[in-house]
């Protein structure tokens, strides 16, 4: 067989839990070899994220409990897109609202990141987000948004952080180091609203 020519088809699919973030599943896919082999899948909703240069060209960092590395991890605004239907833009301008009480003139799409696409279908769009203004931030009372510490750090700071290992959030990563490189003068946007092959699917046709 001509390498990269097989056709991977799931010949069977088995939930095997169902949450209110995540699912998981186990698909039955074909391999080349001529029989089938299990793959346990992740499901989600996928999220977005936000690089939110102000014109000091400081980044906007967020200080977050994660109760899985059960410590704090900074990272860059972000949330799932939970809310049946809405543009990944629209929901990324509300959590920039929500997490620091900020709105954004400019919107670009920096990347986006397939989190660990060998067992779970999540993957995050980043947006670059400029001339910031404030507005009203609601008030959060519960959970771990009520303990945020918000920060305005250099951009290349944040890019130390990042090679130090303090920043270990892959989208945030990512983010962090496309808008350098986009500073740089190196590469070419893409519009805000272009189109997003991989945003998850199956988990938000379960809500729906």
């Amino acid at each position: 067989m001509t390498p990269g020519a097989h056709e991977f088809e799931v010949v069977a699919s088995k939930d095997r839990y169902v949450g209110p973030v995540f699912a998981v599943r186990s698909d039955e896919v074909t391999m080349p070899g001529g029989g089938t082999a299990i793959r346990d899948v992740v499901e989600n909703h996928g999220a977005v994220v936000i690089v939110a240069l102000d014109a000091d060209e400081h980044v906007v960092l967020i200080h977050q409990y994660r109760h899985p590395v059960r410590r704090r991890l900074w990272e860059l605004p972000a949330g799932l897109l939970d809310v049946p239907g809405e543009d990944p833009l629209l929901a990324a301008q509300r959590e920039l609202a929500e997490e620091t009480g900020l709105a954004a003139a400019r919107w670009d799409l920096l990347i986006d990141v397939a989190a660990s696409p060998g067992f779970s279908e999540e993957t995050a769009r980043v947006f670059l987000a400029r001339e910031l203004s404030e507005v009203d931030r609601p008030e959060v009372t519960g959970d771990e948004e009520a303990d945020l510490e918000i920060r305005r750090v250099p951009l290349t700071e944040a890019l130390n952080w990042v090679l130090a290992g303090e920043i270990l959030n892959g989208a945030s990563v990512g983010g962090i180091l496309a808008t350098h490189a986009v500073l740089s003068g190196t590469v070419e946007l893409r519009p805000a609203d272009s189109p997003w092959r991989d945003r998850p699917t199956h988990f938000p046709a379960r809500k729906a």
